[in-house]
Order: structure tokens, then sequence, then C-alpha cells
């Protein structure tokens, strides 16, 4: 049987999507690390990580129903602006990121989609 390598899980704890998201995996008997988004933001090279693993753009790493995104206007402002400006912005606040962002190094979700957790980490 292939050895399942433990996860990152970058969260906060008082999401409801990071609950959900963690007690499936704890059903699943995944191991995982925790990272609080708050405390500790990603840096710019782990959001170019996550970029290169999940072929995604620095958007889909937004949290766009969060309260700073709406307070910094980034629906208005993110378009005019560069990848590396959008990379920087996520680095800089933890509170802007999408949550949860789950890895194991090579594979990657960001937000808690129960058939796609199933898909990935089930």
């Amino acid at each position: 049987m292939e050895s399942r390598k433990a996860l990152k899980v970058y969260h906060y704890p008082k999401c409801g999507s990071c609950r959900s998201a963690l007690k499936f995996l704890r059903e699943k008997g995944r191991e995982f690390e925790l990272q609080d988004l708050f405390e500790q933001p990603p840096t710019e090279a782990e959001i170019r990580e996550w970029l290169r693993m999940s072929g995604l753009g620095p958007r889909a790493f937004f949290n766009t129903s969060g309260e700073v995104y709406r307070e910094l206007n980034l629906k208005d402002k993110l378009p005019g602006m560069s990848e590396d400006e959008q990379i920087r912005l996520l680095a800089s606040n933890g509170r802007l990121v999408k949550r949860p962002v789950v890895t194991d190094g090579r594979k990657l979700t960001v937000g808690w989609k129960e058939d796609v957790f199933g898909e990935v980490w089930g």
C-alpha cells in the first residue's frame, strides 16, 4: 500500500469550512499539520508553490466573501493587478486567503467542497 504523506492544512480555527474539512480528514484517518493563516500568513514562495501545484492563478486563492477583501475593494482592483502584486497581497494578510488550503506537496485543494476532498484526500 502506498504510504500517504502527511498533509499541510492552512486554516483559521474559527472558520466553519475549515472545521468541516478537518473533520473530514480526521474521519479518513489522514495526518496533518496545521498552520493558522491569521497568525502566520503564507509566504510569497509558498503561494507560488500553490500556484504551481494547483495550476490555478492567484485570484483563485482570494477569500472573496471576506471582510478585508471587501474593505480593500479588491473585486475592482484585482483585475488591474499583476500576478506578482496579487501574490504579495495574499502573503501580506492571511485573512485574504480562501480557506482551507490543503496540500501534500504534490496536490493541492483550496476551499471546502466535500466531493473534491473525497476525490483528492479521501
